[in-house]
């Protein structure tokens, strides 16, 4: 089985992922953004390092989902591929910050990589207001965050909720972080939890 955590920078899909991965004993992807050799210079200069980022998070999420296929394994997944290409892509071009070109040779490759995946079985979505997000980000203190710009994360959460409401590729469950905070909160966690294995008792 294959669980999805999607969510904007800093709305906590590391945190429940690693909860799930404990609680159920599934196995941890992690986006392991301490050994992304571009997200620093991406920060500092997103107009050039923008395209080699993102192919950069395509190419290793695909290796990861090709992985889960190969071995039938049971993941927690913190992001999936689908938000990489259907919300930061886009995202970035609209934006200025990756041309035209460099959009469509991004877009070319992710379909023809799609032809090759399956949607996870749940995919859980984390919303979250804009005050909250930077109030996590700054909580956990990456250097290369500090300059994140905020209108980059107010076009983010627009195309998220956008692309989440569409969402029709399988089960997705919604959790709004600014009135649920299951990393503190037994009670909160516990509904999360609930709430997931209602809809994974329903797949079988």
């Amino acid at each position: 089985m294959h669980v999805a955590i999607a969510g904007n920078i800093g709305s906590g899909k590391t945190t429940l992922a690693k909860m799930l991965s404990k609680h159920y004993g599934w196995e941890l992807q992690l986006e392991d953004m301490d050994e992304n050799p571009y997200i620093s210079d991406f920060y500092d200069d997103m107009q050039r390092w923008s395209f080699n980022l993102q192919v950069y998070f395509l190419h290793n999420r695909f290796a990861k989902i090709k992985k889960l296929r190969d071995e039938e394994r049971t993941v927690v997944q913190d992001r999936s591929i689908y938000e990489d290409a259907q919300i930061f892509a886009p995202n970035l071009h609209a934006m200025g910050l990756m041309s035209t070109r460099d959009f469509d040779n991004y877009m070319d490759l992710f379909k023809n990589l799609n032809t090759f995946i399956t949607p996870p079985d749940v995919m859980i979505y984390l919303r979250a207001s804009i005050p909250k997000l930077v109030e996590q980000i700054q909580k956990r203190g990456r250097d290369y965050e500090d300059s994140i710009r905020l209108d980059y994360l107010k076009r983010l959460n627009e195309r998220y909720e956008a692309w989440a409401g569409a969402y029709k590729m399988g089960k997705i469950i919604y959790f709004n972080i600014d009135e649920i905070d299951f990393a503190n909160n037994t009670e909160d966690a516990s509904k999360v939890i609930e709430t997931l294995q209602a809809e994974i008792n329903g797949l079988f």
